[in-house]
């Protein structure tokens, strides 16, 4: 069911008073638990729940041809399926608008920040590379799935193993896995979505809250980086609104690694 107006009226006087319905201040995320390799068939897997919004991130690696602009680089790809077991919102089918939403800010976040190292994906120059393929699936939505996503997604990467290539028959050994990590920088990067309900911003919004906001930036950053920026909703954001996201960043920032840190 969509969110009434009522109770959007109060969860907007609740933040002006800087409360909320769950008794967190703005900028507190609810509990985070984490559980990696849950998928045996994956080269690296992760189970995301922050508060009752869950998902899972798998990734798989195949070989592949290297983009024209970039021979010597491995690829990247990133799918999200917003299954209709998470929320009767959404149904089964193609990818809807908020699937792909999902997926390409996810891919913004891991891309810009060059987390990965594509150039250790190179298995012959101009001709084979890995790609790495990012899959997501929601498990349970209860707001915030762009975060719980891309934390999922990173713990997923770092977490993963470079399956085994035979190149003597030029081919990949599905299923066998070396010892080898996927190559990553040591900076991992968050991207957090900050959300403007009234005249205040707040992070990981609860369901009710997440369709009351106007509007939304996720931003990607790496111990302080900033990396990347994308706006989602309808309305528009000033200087100044921006800059109180910001202000809010380093100190989420810090409490979200904090949480999570054991698995990055």
């Amino acid at each position: 069911m969509e969110t009434s107006k009522i109770t959007g009226d109060r969860i907007k006087k609740y933040l002006s008073e800087g409360k909320r319905f769950d008794g967190r201040k703005p900028e507190e995320f609810r509990n985070i638990e984490i559980e990696v390799g849950v998928s045996k068939n994956a080269e690296g897997s992760a189970r995301v729940k922050i508060g009752n919004t869950e998902v899972i991130a798998g990734i798989k690696m195949n070989m592949g041809t290297p983009y024209p602009d970039s021979p010597d680089k491995g690829n990247m790809m990133v799918t999200a399926e917003l299954l209709p077991l998470s929320s009767s919102r959404f149904e089964s089918g193609p990818p809807r608008f908020p699937a792909i939403e999902l997926a390409r800010v996810v891919d913004r976040a891991i891309r810009e920040s060059k987390v990965i190292q594509f150039e250790k994906l190179c298995i012959e120059k101009g001709e084979k590379v890995w790609t790495v393929f990012i899959d997501i699936y929601t498990i349970n939505d209860d707001g915030n799935l762009l975060d719980a996503a891309g934390i999922a997604a990173i713990i997923a990467l770092k977490n993963s193993k470079i399956p085994k290539y035979d190149a003597k028959e030029g081919k990949v050994l599905f299923g066998e896995l070396t010892k080898d990590a996927l190559p990553l920088e040591k900076e991992i990067p968050l991207s957090l979505t900050f959300h403007k309900i009234g005249d205040n911003f707040v992070v990981d919004p609860t369901r009710e809250e997440e369709d009351v906001a106007e509007t939304r930036v996720t931003i990607g950053s790496s111990n302080g980086i900033i990396s990347s920026m994308q706006k989602g909703g309808c309305e528009s954001l000033s200087v100044e609104e921006i800059g109180n996201a910001l202000d809010m960043l380093e100190g989420v920032w810090k409490s979200v690694s904090e949480k999570i840190k054991k698995f990055i």
